[in-house]
């Protein structure tokens, strides 16, 4: 743990289930777990940092915030990052989150990331580490029979099946583009699984507020690009 420093309350209590998400498609888990954290009035109880995170201080309304930090409300834990973590060093991260937590009574883990489609259909498709968590989600996730999970999101299943961690992963249909909706149907399942009765309207606004702004400059790259180019007109000698 030399090179990841985790500085935290100890997760003390039974039964503890935590939620982990980074930046990645869409930023599917940041936004989904954001907006819990706010909504529910979670508790700032830690932070993580790490020679690997980008050289950088996230800041908000002049206040320096760690680049990824850890929450609680009674039995919930959230690890949110505001960072990407590049895929050379996903093994790492993921290694020293698992070793982290496992001294506690971890009920499950349960991974926010993003998938990237062809449709368009915001639907939420869900992986699991062992049969029990896969019983769990079967009926409210859309269950990916076949296919890869890469980057961190990946990594952290991976841990929580070989270290013995029950887990399931929670996937969001997403573009690249930041993606509140995506984040959205991915609360409604939460919703459903922890009966958390969180409103998705704000990430709605949120969703039509960025839709707006691409749509904006959308058109402007359009129109810059039809916008004939006025040629100087040169002197002509002879």
């Amino acid at each position: 743990m030399d090179d990841i420093k985790i500085h935290s309350l100890d997760l003390d209590g039974e039964d503890l289930t935590v939620f982990m998400g980074f930046p990645g498609s869409g930023l599917v888990g940041s936004i989904a777990l954001a907006h819990i954290v706010d909504v529910l009035e979670f508790s700032h109880i830690g932070n993580i940092t790490s020679k690997y995170f980008p050289a950088m201080a996230m800041m908000v309304n002049g206040v320096i915030n760690a680049p990824v930090r850890i929450y609680r409300k009674d039995s919930y834990v959230i690890v949110i990052s505001d960072v990407p973590i590049h895929p050379m060093i996903c093994y790492e991260i993921s290694n020293g989150l698992l070793d982290w937590i496992e001294p506690f009574s971890i009920k499950e883990v349960v991974v926010i990331a993003g998938i990237v489609t062809n449709e368009v259909e915001k639907r939420v498709f869900g992986v699991a580490g062992d049969s029990q968590s896969l019983e769990r989600i079967k009926d409210k996730a859309e269950i990916l029979p076949m296919g890869s999970i890469t980057g961190i999101a990946g990594s952290l299943l991976v841990e929580c099946k070989v270290n013995g961690i029950s887990s399931f992963g929670l996937l969001g249909e997403t573009v690249n583009n930041p993606d509140p909706r995506a984040a959205a149907s991915v609360i409604k399942i939460l919703n459903l699984i922890y009966g958390f009765d969180l409103d998705v309207e704000p990430l709605m606004d949120q969703a039509t507020e960025i839709e707006a702004a691409l749509q904006q400059m959308a058109e402007q790259v359009e129109q810059a690009e039809q916008t004939p180019v006025k040629k100087e007109q040169l002197p002509m000698y002879g």
